[in-house]
């Protein structure tokens, strides 16, 4: 979780519904007459599209210099014959390093819902002595071209490089924050009708060390300015068992990876997805822990998560590309559009990480507000309330909560809402991230489709 009720990261990415807001209507009430259960889920379909390259054949369809396609049970994209040579300066470690490169560039996705914001992820593993970064470009409403965008340098270590996001990345019309591509004033009508990702492989000039890249894909949306979503009827009721972890007990712990405690929602809840599918860090991975702290796959987590430009673990596709560094996961930042899509993963199986943000008042039981968090959810009771590993607990046995049903999709949902002095800030609007196996069972690919993600 973010410190409680300060401006998130994002919070920018609500100046325009400031504008918006200040020259219409108050806000809509949670009684706003509006479709409701499935009908409502239909309605909102078309505000997400999902892309992404995995096959042999989708590698074989980008343009190549220097990387190769490579077929198999997973395929990926590799080093083949660098290109050239390239000298890095570290920005957090003022280190310079010369690098060996290839690079790959997909063909261009024209975007099924002209879009406001694009988020980018990726699943890979980076070898000693490698690492990657991915890039976005496309094609605005107006017809005019995005430049490169620096959407991560990220290795799954960090002595090579650090990971990092880029800042002060802008063209006038859209802004990258963090992981998120924006378009800078969605009010004037212009949107990304297109765009073309571009990764680069890095190694030590001489190695045959390769980087592998399994997944690269991007969730692009234009969810609509809402304070408040239509209700949804319960669907199916069922809890999977997941692991529970308190980030609370780690309070203090690691400041150079921001301090535990609130700072470490994101990387607590992507270790409890992980280890839901059996995996965990081994004793070596761990040894680095101090042997005195519980739970060290949790401060492993926050590690290997860390962005160290933003300064923190709640970098979104950093979170999923870490969940895919342990054997045979993927890992896909997306937005759901409504309970009934979470209940269709969570009945094949599928727990989620969800983002959402409110003030202490809008969800009973939790104890607290705040203006960024999140929180598993692995499953829903009979009366369709939200069953939650809520890592902001005191400790492991507190981590398991019920939310109610019409307050928890609400706060998750929604784009803006007031915080505590009555400004308006940005909600998440159904952003999570999403960790499965690399080959998914039948009925978890179709749940998976269900929700826009293959």
């Amino acid at each position: 979780m973010s410190r409680v009720e300060e401006p998130s990261r994002r919070t920018v990415l609500a100046a325009a519904v400031v504008a918006a807001v200040a020259g219409g209507a108050g806000p809509a009430t949670a009684d706003t007459p509006a479709a409701t259960g499935r009908e409502a889920a239909a309605d909102t379909a078309r505000h997400v599209d999902n892309r992404a390259w995995t096959a042999y054949t989708d590698w074989c369809a980008g343009t190549a210099k220097g990387a190769r396609a490579v077929a198999g049970v997973r395929p990926g994209l590799v080093i083949g014959v660098p290109v050239g040579t390239v000298d890095y300066t570290d920005p957090h470690t003022g280190a310079t390093a010369a690098w060996e490169y290839a690079t790959w560039t997909s063909p261009v996705h024209r975007l099924s819902v002209p879009s406001t914001e694009v988020i980018a992820s990726w699943n890979a593993r980076t070898p000693a002595g490698t690492w990657l970064q991915v890039e976005l470009t496309g094609t605005y409403s107006d017809g005019t071209a995005a430049p490169w965008y620096v959407m991560g340098r990220w290795a799954s270590g960090d002595q090579d490089i650090r990971r990092t996001s880029v800042d002060d990345q802008t063209d006038g019309k859209s802004t990258v924050w963090t992981d998120t591509f924006a378009i800078d004033d969605p009010a004037t009508g212009l949107r990304l009708v297109s765009y073309r990702l571009r990764l680069t492989l890095y190694r030590k000039p001489g190695s045959t060390a390769t980087p592998t890249v399994w997944r690269l894909g991007a969730m692009g949306s234009d969810v609509p300015d809402r304070f408040t979503v239509p209700a949804s009827a319960p669907g199916p009721a069922g809890e999977l068992i997941v692991p529970r972890y308190s980030q609370e007990i780690h309070t203090g712990q690691y400041p150079e990876y921001d301090n535990g405690g609130e700072a470490w929602c994101s990387p607590t809840s992507s270790q409890m997805i992980v280890e839901y599918w059996g995996r965990k860090p081994t004793a070596q991975q761990l040894s680095w822990v101090d042997p005195a702290y519980a739970d060290p796959q949790v401060c492993h987590a926050a590690r290997f998560t860390y962005d160290f430009q933003y300064g923190g673990c709640g970098n979104w596709p950093f979170n999923a590309a870490y969940a895919a560094t342990y054997s045979d996961l993927q890992g896909v930042v997306t937005r759901l559009e409504s309970l009934t899509q979470l209940e269709t993963l969570i009945a094949a199986g599928i727990p989620a990480i969800t983002s959402q943000s409110f003030l202490k008042t809008e969800l009973t039981g939790a104890g607290y507000g705040t203006s960024g968090h999140l929180m598993t959810v692995i499953g829903f009771t009979a009366d369709g309330d939200v069953i939650a590993n809520d890592p902001f607990s005191a400790t492991n046995e507190a981590v398991r909560r019920v939310y109610a049903r019409r307050e928890w999709e609400n706060i998750w949902l929604r784009t803006k809402r007031y915080n505590a002095v009555g400004k308006v800030v940005s909600g998440t609007g159904g952003v999570c991230y999403l960790y499965f196996p690399a080959r998914p069972t039948a009925a978890q690919l179709a749940a998976l489709a269900a929700v826009g993600v293959r």
